[in-house]
């Protein structure tokens, strides 16, 4: 497989379809910065030593290719049962893990200042970058229809990083510090 092709230097790309697009079209963006998130959860596993966390990022990384997948996808010409789809057991398993390791966290009372461990750091920026992602989704949302399931998944990616974030640290002893509202008074 040749690496270049030399057919996007005017700034257009193709989808799986065929079909010529420039590189800032609404597609490209959400999958382009779901690629982006795909590989800051890959430099979140090369830090992190912890085997449950890793797998689930593991998990979270092919299912970002479904979603890319899905989403290059988009096309009349392409028959759906071709095209790999975000389906509602993705979203119940994303919404027990989180369950899962909510348990294992004490009560959250406040927001929290993202940091900590690099670990815990790596993962509120994966948090921040999905959010990024879910915007740009959206955003495509509403110029064409999506799978459902698929914008319920992206919902789910952020708060997955957020437990995930609290747990890498909690387990570290690392405590978790509020925001400070300088020049603040409560009434």
């Amino acid at each position: 497989m040749k690496i270049y092709t030399k057919t996007g230097d005017c700034g257009e790309t193709s989808f799986i379809s065929g079909e010529r697009v420039k590189k800032n079209d609404c597609r490209i963006e959400s999958y382009g910065t779901l690629d982006e998130l795909n590989a800051v959860i890959g430099t979140t596993i090369s830090f992190t030593q912890n085997a449950f966390i890793n797998d689930i990022l593991r998990q979270l990384q092919h299912d970002i290719f479904t979603m890319c997948a899905e989403l290059a996808a988009y096309s009349q010409t392409i028959k759906p049962e071709r095209i790999p789809k975000i389906k509602a057991k993705h979203v119940e398993d994303l919404e027990k893990a989180i369950d899962k390791i909510v348990e294992m966290l004490p009560e959250q009372k406040s927001f929290i200042l993202p940091g900590g461990t690099q670990t815990g750091a790596l993962l509120h920026l994966c948090r921040t970058v999905s959010r990024r992602a879910e915007r740009t989704i959206v955003t495509l949302a509403e110029k064409v229809e999506l799978n459902p399931e698929l914008l319920k998944y992206i919902n789910r990616i952020s708060d997955l990083f957020h437990v995930l974030s609290r747990l890498a640290n909690n387990e570290a002893h690392q405590k978790e510090q509020q925001p400070i509202y300088k020049y603040f008074e409560r009434k």
